[in-house]
């Protein structure tokens, strides 16, 4: 952060009446948006007619929503990553491969984004696209991306299933040992009967900039003997195309 002067927290406000919209609540009420932004409602009023003037927000005149404009504010950062253009084509060949859906996600504070993916059938209740975003502790690509942090920022931990891992010191070992052994395998953690495995995505310099992984229904596959080998061989795939694009 800047100095005080330099932070524009009109701004800052409005990010945040746009960020208090999720897929729990898409419509929210004047009262849900103070409250959700630590707003005066006044203030929030402001906020919500100005987005609404823009385009950005929708309103029956009791309650707000989003509109496909604010995918706008995310399509200039996804048009100019070259990651996912990359990762497209050796994600449809892996799961051609392993007949699993496959994904690529980067790190965003304590969330996995996902970047690029490849289904085939669905196997999780929640709708996964390109922008959704899970906590990184409870994933296998969050967990190879934070065990790739140094030094690793603290976590809030809270269970999203009875398998979830929700004590620091068992997610640091945790990340100990997928430092080690280079992927990550999680078994229900984020959703029941939902297990996946994670490969790193490292750049020209050897940093890890992305994770890879595939996800399956659980008791389907063991997933270390019959992915791993086909996981790499894709993530290693990746870097290759992301070091000659990246190349002078």
């Amino acid at each position: 952060m800047g100095p005080v002067s330099e932070h524009v927290r009109s701004l800052a406000r409005g990010l945040a009446v746009i960020r208090a919209f999720d897929a729990d609540a898409p419509a929210l009420t004047l009262s849900d948006v103070a409250r959700r932004t630590d707003l005066t409602r006044a203030a929030a009023r402001r906020f919500l007619i100005t987005l609404v003037e823009l385009g950005y927000v929708r309103t029956d005149g009791r309650l707000f929503s989003l509109t496909p404009r604010v995918l706008e504010l995310g399509f200039a950062y996804l048009s100019s990553l070259s990651l996912p253009e990359i990762a497209a084509p050796h994600l449809e060949a892996l799961v051609e491969r392993v007949h699993e859906s496959a994904s690529v996600s980067v790190l965003d504070g304590p969330d996995v984004v996902y970047v690029a993916r490849v289904p085939t059938s669905r196997i999780m209740t929640l709708a996964i696209t390109i922008g959704t975003r899970f906590p990184a502790y409870a994933t296998s690509m969050g967990r190879v991306l934070l065990a790739a942090q140094s030094p690793r920022e603290p976590i809030v931990l809270r269970p999203l299933t009875d398998r979830t891992v929700t004590d620091p010191a068992v997610l640091d070992r945790e990340l100990d040992a997928v430092a080690a052994a280079g992927f990550c395998v999680v078994d229900e953690e984020l959703e029941l009967g939902v297990r996946s495995i994670a490969v790193p995505v490292r750049d020209a310099a050897g940093t890890v900039v992305a994770a890879a992984n595939v996800g399956t229904r659980a008791g389907s596959a063991d997933l270390v003997r019959d992915v791993l080998l086909e996981l790499r061989a894709c993530a290693a795939a990746i870097e290759l195309d992301l070091r000659r694009t990246l190349s002078p």
